[in-house]
């Protein structure tokens, strides 16, 4: 598999994500999206809002602000909670987060540890500064709070934070959208949006970032319904692989489990977490992704956050281990609760079956990063053809930043020329196409191979004479001849996997000169 390394030098080099600030020598945790990223990135959120929300009727989203009021980060316990462990070197006063440090050159799972464990933990074993090999400090907690100020005062009652996460704006607004949207139990609130985080020592590329964006929902329900799940049926016979609290600690594998054994053995505890578990780990297979490199692994006692009774989290096993893509924890009724209390305002919802007031429990909080999943499908994208002697980008048609290349098989007959534009004028107003006669037909294919195109069509000689065009395949780089009076509807039937590509023309072999 390629390196994180690798990969950040491909993107880099497609155009498809740049360090933020390069010509001024970069700022660490911090990316922009090229041309092609910005357009995968988009159809990869345009992937996920439509699988969670338009094909939902439980489901409503919002659009919040990044800054809130200072107040709701109190209440959720972030001001005080929302900590990190960083050590120190003595000698070159290098920060590092002191539970990967252990992790790295220990080889345990270091997350949830306390920082007296962690600093016992770097004594015994005589851990030193990566870079000049100094002497920690003892570990201690450091805040990733972004800190900013409003108006034109820097005081303390003008304080304010770039949110570290997008679900407090669902909580604070919440009255407000079951209202308006005339929402009844059990329902989510969808959101996408930006979130910062002041990272000790950001790293593996775009995996761990200081500013990022997140694709999250908060799924009320009842209080006294948590096992009432209407779609449970439909995951039951789901499998993936499950690595439960108690197989951490036994120190054995993660198991291949359905969700129906995960809830009879009760290792999932209620089945509405279980259904979304299922549900995550169907969006990443649904786009493509290899089933086999994801498990959802469950949080040990003490490493989950303060308000969960219980977490998971969807791991994908990158180049450089099993990493978190996604948290879902079950916040029970801790935050509703927690805004009603600094508030004072009544966030209950009136049940019309006891008559009575009731605060709804987000049961499970479908929570993730745009820029990790979007990691995801790159390296599960990504091939190295050594027959064809370049990169293929083997992306989803639904994720895919072109979905038809269109190409004059020379670049100096005027009449071929005249001809592609005249297809991909045509083409473009029903898919995202890229014109393309710059190099050798072949380096063009190469091109869209690397760009992750799924189809490339080409106006040759032939297509003057009899009115057609040779469509090509990116991933079996197999060509079918298709008349130009059907191309728009073949090509909308292969992106929709309504087709077959064998079926989609007649067979073509391109001669050696092609």
């Amino acid at each position: 598999m390629v390196t994180i390394d690798e990969m950040a030098a491909f993107c880099k080099r497609k155009g498809i994500i740049f360090p933020s600030s390069e010509i001024y020598g970069g700022l660490a945790g911090f990316f922009d999206y090229g041309p092609l990223g910005s357009e995968i990135k988009k159809n990869l959120k345009d992937a996920w809002w439509k699988y969670h929300v338009h094909d939902r009727e439980d489901v409503v989203g919002i659009d919040g602000s990044i800054i809130l009021h200072p107040k709701v980060w109190e209440a959720s316990g972030h001001l005080a909670n929302f900590d990190d462990i960083m050590v120190e070197c003595m000698k070159c006063k290098e920060r590092y987060r002191a539970d990967q440090v252990v992790e790295e050159l220990l080889n345990i799972h270091a997350a949830g540890l306390k920082p007296e464990d962690l600093t016992k933990l770097i004594k015994e074993n005589h851990i030193r500064c990566l870079k000049c090999k100094g002497e920690f400090s003892d570990a201690k907690p450091f805040n990733m709070m972004f800190q900013t100020f409003i108006g034109p005062l820097q005081t303390q009652e003008a304080r304010a934070f770039l949110r570290p996460e997008t679900a407090q704006n669902i909580f604070v607004d919440f009255k407000s959208i079951v209202e308006t949207a005339r929402l009844k139990l059990p329902f989510g609130i969808a959101q996408m949006g930006r979130s910062f985080r002041n990272e000790i020592a950001p790293r593996n590329f775009l995996f761990r970032c200081r500013e990022f964006e997140q694709m999250e929902i908060e799924y009320f329900i009842h209080p006294s319904k948590l096992d009432d799940c209407p779609y449970l049926k439909d995951v039951l016979n789901h499998k993936l692989f499950v690595f439960s609290a108690e197989m951490q600690t036994k120190k054995q594998p993660h198991q291949e489990l359905s969700i129906k054994e995960c809830l009879d053995k009760r290792i999932i505890t209620t089945a509405w977490h279980a259904y979304w578990l299922a549900m995550e780990h169907q969006w990443f297979v649904s786009l493509g992704a290899d089933a086999t490199k994801f498990r959802i692994r469950q949080h040990v006692s003490d490493e989950k956050s303060h308000y969960a009774l219980d977490t998971w989290d969807l791991e994908y096993e990158f180049p450089f281990g099993w990493k978190e893509l996604q948290g879902m924890a079950n916040r029970t009724d801790y935050d509703l609760k927690q805004h009603m209390k600094h508030s004072g305002k009544d966030l209950s919802l009136f049940d019309e079956d006891t008559k009575q007031k009731v605060i709804p429990h987000v049961v499970a909080e479908p929570s993730q990063g745009v820029d990790r999943a979007f990691l995801v499908f790159l390296f599960n994208a990504y091939h190295e053809d050594k027959q064809r002697g370049n990169v293929v980008l083997k992306l989803h048609q639904r994720l895919a930043p072109f979905k038809i290349g269109v190409f004059p098989l020379l670049s100096n007959r005027d009449e071929l020329l005249t001809k592609a534009r005249e297809v991909f004028q045509v083409l473009r107003q029903d898919f995202p196409a890229l014109y393309d006669k710059s190099g050798s037909i072949g380096r063009r294919y190469a091109r869209m191979d690397e760009m992750g195109t799924p189809y490339s069509v080409t106006i040759d000689f032939d297509s003057l004479k009899h009115n057609d065009v040779t469509v090509r395949d990116r991933d079996s780089t197999k060509q079918v001849r298709v008349k130009l009076a059907e191309l728009k509807d073949t090509l909308r039937k292969l992106l929709g996997r309504e087709l077959p590509f064998h079926k989609a023309g007649t067979p073509y072999e391109p001669s050696a000169k092609e």
